[in-house]
């Protein structure tokens, strides 16, 4: 008898994007870390990818990649936004699935996933299908295999749901143990009643559908899978081991799997270091023999389904009332508020499908003017999704335009698409999962209906926007403001909505801060402004343009004008406008130049105010990232001012802060301040130095660590991450360069001891792939006797036990190193 185990992650975030921008701006609960996104991945997703697993003594023997030795599945939403801001752990978990093909029979541990997030069993046939196509064709181009099992969102299934999958080629899905109904053997008519969990998880069953097809349905174990996300059974890697193990039965007489499913999140997230303990208890198991580690698709290669079972329609995993969580107040939530009520759920989902049956017929009808199959180029849009270049673009119009376009057209046969693609991001689960309608995951849903809102405007010359908000005004929040539908959609949606003369403004004004070339991409457009000029006065500046702008999602393009007028710190005015002829627009420019060179300020801003009044900006009128890093700029002279006043008062009593000091007197509050502010700015400036002072940073160290750690917090952690992080990249890239490590080894050595919590994940990272690939050269050269590599290796092995790597690691000999990489 075998014994099987498979652990599967879940990982997904539900999209977070600004749905005019294409991307997703800064996100302050989230600080440090710019979004949610870049957090989570800090958190769970990249230490995944590279797990410790450390010895008795708790130093880091081995790092490791989870996702090569589980089952799992990403988000396509999520890997899109890694693919762009977190590239190297794209590929990472891409290299892992091939990892896992060489360890699983040629079997890939990832699955796919329903596109968006959308609850299947709620959705029409035309979007279940779109969802499911979507879902595999992402996986095809990101893990350039065809996918065997697809994650459905939340379990949530249905035999429609199943049918669609089995007919798009996916063998196998997962579902809670509580979704199952009745099981018998093949062979046999007499069907065995499940309800309630009472499946056998340790094997595979399959479904057979009314279409005469089937699918195999692994049903997961619960009590094991509710332990890692709800009983703490992550603060253990060996118990976690244990409990995994446990859940075999010899009773049975056959080979078995024991299997779990869980959010990856679980996993360094919701769990700190849930990371290290799954990392560990799949060592564990390993190396003891404890069972052998699979996948799904290995598994099912080998023991095809002997048992034969049906499922409850319309049931998922995270609501036992079926699907009641996405459509009715059916009584599950987060707990956290009593009082509260979920009624607000089943008209949120009623606006939605009147938006989307509205937007159907219509896109049916227009789209047909230019494609041939509107509804199959909407399942086929997902390439141009994934690849927005002109080449590919005209591809696509190949296969499915019923004639050559003109431009116009064109921009109305992505306008058409995007209308759609955002009709289905609207559907993402999350808008309904958690407790309060006015909450960031419901107004998300609400943004992507108003972009296909805007976009239907636009293609329909109509304007649904009033029949929407009637219906979704009767979603009624628990909060007196806003009170309701329409009050959400007007304070938080659509102060959101951006167009191409907001889009320019932004241009305009970070124009004043940075300097741009002739061709710039900001978010989702992009700007040619070959005319552009800007002025300076002082700290006057003027700038002036009129660019082509030109949308990279649907390719729609305006000539817009603009006038910006800066004045120092936060006092900048200014407007967009389209232009009038060009004679016209020359002459208006020439009037405010000449305002502006004989320094009439006032009368300046007269002029602009009345030719670009039409739409008139401030900093305001920012997008929030570029709004933050400016004021960050006008601030840092602030700060600096500040300091160094600070720093005058510091230096005028310090006598007698020393005096107070020595009798243990408090000093006055004020003082305090003025002091922690000087000392954390003086070891940032130290940390951040190209050449840090080590012996005055030794001394400001000391300083501070007298204060109780006050200065010590997490913003100066921040700082120092950072820096060591810059410092073994620059050792990486030029390892012979014997000072850089040095340097490093002396300030790790001073700040890795402090209480700053350091997150070290990339700098370890880094050095292990160091003590893989290039420490082997120096031990050889060491060998040979080089003076200079012995002293490399040296100080190198002093830095890894600075950063916590155990011993034997650092002093093994190259062959033992390298069958151990």
């Amino acid at each position: 008898m075998e014994k099987y185990i498979c652990i599967h992650g879940h990982f997904y975030q539900p999209p977070r994007e600004n749905p005019w921008l294409e991307s997703i701006e800064l996100q302050d609960s989230a600080a440090p870390y710019h979004d949610w996104n870049e957090r989570i991945s800090a958190e769970c997703y990249a230490p995944n990818a590279a797990a410790r697993i450390l010895d008795g003594e708790g130093r880091i023997e081995e790092i490791t990649s989870n996702y090569s030795r589980m089952s799992f599945n990403f988000g396509p939403t999520l890997l899109a936004w890694m693919m762009e801001k977190r590239p190297g752990l794209h590929e990472a978990i891409v290299a892992a699935d091939k990892l896992s093909q060489e360890r699983f029979s040629g079997h890939g541990s990832a699955l796919a996933q329903v596109y968006n997030h959308m609850i299947l069993p709620l959705a029409n046939a035309r979007d279940k299908q779109t969802q499911v196509l979507w879902g595999i064709r992402d996986f095809e181009h990101r893990f350039g295999r065809i996918p065997e099992g697809m994650w459905l969102s939340e379990t949530a299934a249905d035999t429609d749901t199943l049918e669609t999958l089995a007919r798009c080629g996916i063998k196998f899905t997962i579902l809670s143990p509580y979704q199952a109904s009745k099981s018998r053997p093949m062979g046999k008519r007499a069907w065995k009643d499940v309800n309630g969990g009472r499946i056998d998880p340790t094997q595979a069953y399959l479904m057979r559908l009314p279409s005469k097809q089937a699918i195999t349905l692994f049903f997961y174990d619960g009590p094991v899978s509710r332990a890692v996300g709800f009983e703490n059974l992550l603060s253990d890697g060996e118990r976690f081991a244990q409990r995994l193990v446990s859940a075999f039965n010899d009773h049975r007489g056959r080979d078995q799997l024991v299997h779990i499913a869980s959010d990856g999140e679980s996993y360094g997230h919701h769990h700190r270091k849930g990371e290290m303990a799954l990392a560990y208890a799949l060592h564990f198991i390993e190396s003891r023999n404890l069972a052998k580690l699979t996948n799904y698709g290995e598994y099912l290669e080998k023991h095809p389904p002997t048992h034969l079972a049906q499922i409850h329609e319309k049931s998922a995993w995270s609501c036992s009332h079926g699907v009641g969580r996405w459509m009715a107040d059916c009584g599950c939530n987060s707990g956290g508020f009593p009082g509260w009520n979920q009624g607000w759920r089943a008209p949120l989902r009623q606006s939605l499908d009147w938006l989307r049956d509205e937007l159907a017929a219509r896109f049916e009808r227009v789209a047909g003017e230019y494609l041939k199959k509107p509804w199959e180029a909407r399942d086929d849009y997902i390439y141009v999704v994934l690849d927005r270049s002109p080449e590919n673009r005209e591809q696509f119009l190949a296969r499915h335009a019923t004639r050559a376009l003109n431009e116009e057209e064109k921009v109305a046969v992505w306008k058409l698409l995007e209308l759609q693609r955002h009709a289905m991001l609207m559907y993402t689960s999350c808008g309904w999962f958690f407790d309060e309608v006015s909450g960031i995951e419901s107004v998300q849903v609400v943004q992507y209906a108003a972009r296909a809102l805007q976009l239907a405007r636009e293609v329909f010359n109509e304007d649904l926007e009033p029949g929407f908000l009637e219906h979704f005004e009767h979603a009624k929040s628990n909060l007196p403001d806003p009170k309701d539908g329409r009050a959400i959609y007007e304070k938080f949606v659509r102060p959101a909505m951006v167009d191409r003369a907001k889009a320019t403004a932004h241009y305009a004004i970070s124009s004043v801060f940075q300097q741009y070339g002739d061709r710039t991409r900001i978010f989702s457009y992009r700007f040619d402004d070959e005319g552009r000029e800007l002025l300076s006065s002082g700290k006057a500046r003027l700038a002036l343009g009129k660019p082509d702008v030109v949308s990279e999602i649907t390719q729609e393009s305006a000539i817009l004008a603009y006038a910006i007028l800066y004045l120092g710190e936060h006092n900048l005015t200014g407007g967009v406008r389209r232009p009038d002829s060009d004679e016209a627009h020359a002459a208006m420019i020439r009037e405010i130049k000449a305002a502006y060179d004989s320094a009439d300020f006032p009368e300046t801003i007269r002029l602009i105010d009345r030719h670009f009044g039409e739409v008139p900006c401030s900093l305001k009128s920012l997008f929030r990232d570029e709004q933050r890093r400016i004021l960050k700029e006008i601030l840092a002279s602030t700060r600096e001012d500040i300091e160094g006043r600070f720093r005058l008062i510091t230096e005028r009593y310090e006598p007698l802060m020393k005096f107070l000091q020595s009798v243990g007197a408090p000093f006055p509050q004020a003082l305090e301040t003025v002091r922690d502010v000087v000392l954390q700015g003086d070891i940032r400036g130290q940390i951040e130095a190209d050449q840090p002072d080590l012996d005055h940073l030794r001394s400001l160290i000391q300083d501070a660590q007298a204060l109780d750690g006050r200065v010590l917090d997490p913003q100066l952690s921040f700082v120092v991450k950072n820096r060591l992080e810059q410092m073994i990249e620059r050792l990486a890239a030029a390892p012979d360069e014997l000072d850089v490590l040095r340097s490093l080894e002396r300030v790790a050595q001073l700040m890795i001891p402090l209480p700053l919590n350091l997150n070290l994940a990339k700098v370890q990272n880094t050095y292990w792939e160091m003590l893989q690939n290039t420490l082997p050269d120096f031990r050889r050269r060491a060998d040979a006797g080089e003076g200079a590599a012995q002293d490399w290796l040296d100080r190198f092995v002093a830095l890894g036990d600075i950063l916590g790597f155990a011993r034997k690691r650092l002093e093994q000999p190259v062959a033992a190193m390298q069958v151990a990489a």
